[in-house]
């Protein structure tokens, strides 16, 4: 007699992520190029891995004194405490006053899964979230699922071509109060002094609670400081805050999802009660988290010399990345291609838009076998000596050929 399954009723998830990557790899095009990696890429294609890395890797390996006992639910205390001190300044304002700590937390989006399960503990009276930022997230998924009511936006304006720091301001002013917002990669919307004080003010007064996304610290100028900076705006302003830092990507160690929730209070009090409640949430969620990766981070930024050496490495990569986005401009100028290209140069980071329209897109990617996202925001990293001919050209006939509005999608069925 046959059993029926507890599982017959469960459908099949929709693909959220891969689907585009096994597209890639299943085409046989000899021209085939991925430029939506999520990693940094070196020039021979594969991915980038700071040098002081693959050392530091392998001292802890050979470390016979090595204590492979479980790591506390909080995490390792100097690998917070390093963490800390890169994304604030080891003499900030709000360590010195012993107003902020952390929660070691486990993969890209573990900061966002711990900090919301909070928030919906303890924050009942306000279940709507804002998240804006330069491109769709991943962890409006993690909101939606809390059954929080979310409201997700982009502050890259398609038609200027341009991080618009006002559609920032905007989406805080029309907010509720009390509603928790969500920002990411706020650090390429470049605001003035006047526009910063105007959004604390505007933060403040309807009692925002402000959740940052900082995925790649010293990737996006260069200077670890400078891409950090803008916190400070909100520590001066007497704001409290989580933030969710990932360190995978800027020391290479993409497979460790390694990260932190940083916790801001008015006072060390207050985050010692915060704290309590998210070690006692962290324990439902993964209990302990892995060392192997903190470990790593930890011996590197505790090493004086050895943390100039990653940061130079940070340093050489941003430069790579400027002189291949210069070189792309000036190969789509030289060709002739219609428009500015201006803002490719005038975004950070090693993901850009390059500004092409959903029928161009379709067309580098059905015709010329080039993989580009559908809003057009690529890695730049990914280009290189031996492809940015061919991507610049199929851009350019990609541009010139949809000038008379012709729809791909048609004319391929």
């Amino acid at each position: 007699m046959s059993t029926l399954s507890v599982f017959l009723d469960v459908p099949p998830a929709q693909k959220l992520d891969g689907l585009f990557l096994k597209t890639y790899k299943q085409d046989d095009s000899p021209n085939k190029i991925f430029l939506a990696y999520r990693v940094c890429m070196t020039s021979e294609g594969q991915p980038w891995v700071s040098s002081v890395v693959h050392k530091t890797r392998l001292q802890i390996a050979q470390d016979p004194s090595l204590n492979y006992e479980y790591m506390p639910v909080k995490g390792m205390k100097s690998f917070i405490q390093a963490s800390l001190e890169l994304l604030f300044g080891k003499h900030s304002q709000v360590i010195m006053e012993n107003r902020v700590g952390g929660i070691h937390t486990v993969g890209d989006s573990g900061a966002f899964q711990l900090g919301a399960q909070f928030l919906k503990t303890w924050r009942q009276d306000s279940q709507i979230v804002y998240i804006i930022s330069s491109q769709k997230e991943h962890y409006g998924l993690i909101f939606q699922d809390m059954g929080f009511t979310v409201y997700e936006h982009c502050f890259w304006d398609s038609k200027q071509l341009r991080m618009d720091p006002n559609i920032l301001l905007n989406v805080v002013k029309q907010a509720p109060r009390g509603c928790v917002f969500v920002i990411g990669n706020i650090g390429n919307c470049k605001l003035t002094q006047y526009q910063w004080e105007k959004l604390i003010a505007t933060m403040k007064k309807k009692q925002i609670f402000p959740f940052f996304d900082i995925p790649n610290q010293g990737l996006s100028t260069g200077d670890l400081e400078e891409d950090s900076r803008f916190l400070q705006y909100f520590v001066s302003g007497g704001l409290e805050f989580f933030c969710s830092q990932s360190l995978s990507k800027n020391f290479g160690i993409y497979d460790e999802g390694v990260g932190l929730l940083v916790v801001v209070a008015l006072n060390n009090q207050l985050l010692l009660c915060v704290l309590s409640q998210l070690v006692k949430l962290a324990m439902a969620l993964w209990l302990n988290p892995p060392t192997s990766g903190a470990r790593i981070i930890t011996s590197i930024l505790c090493n004086s010399a050895v943390q100039e050496a990653w940061k130079q490495s940070l340093k050489d990569i941003v430069e790579d990345i400027v002189l291949i986005k210069e070189k792309v401009k000036e190969k789509l100028r030289l060709l002739g291609t219609p428009g500015s290209w201006d803002h490719i140069t005038n975004q950070n980071g090693t993901h850009c838009y390059l500004g092409l329209n959903l029928q161009q897109v379709e067309y580098i990617v059905k015709k010329k076998h080039i993989y580009i996202p559908k809003n057009g925001r690529i890695n730049f990293t990914c280009i290189n000596a031996c492809n940015i001919d061919y991507i610049t050209e199929s851009i350019n006939e990609a541009i010139l050929f949809t000038k008379g509005s012709r729809n791909l999608s048609s004319e391929s069925k």
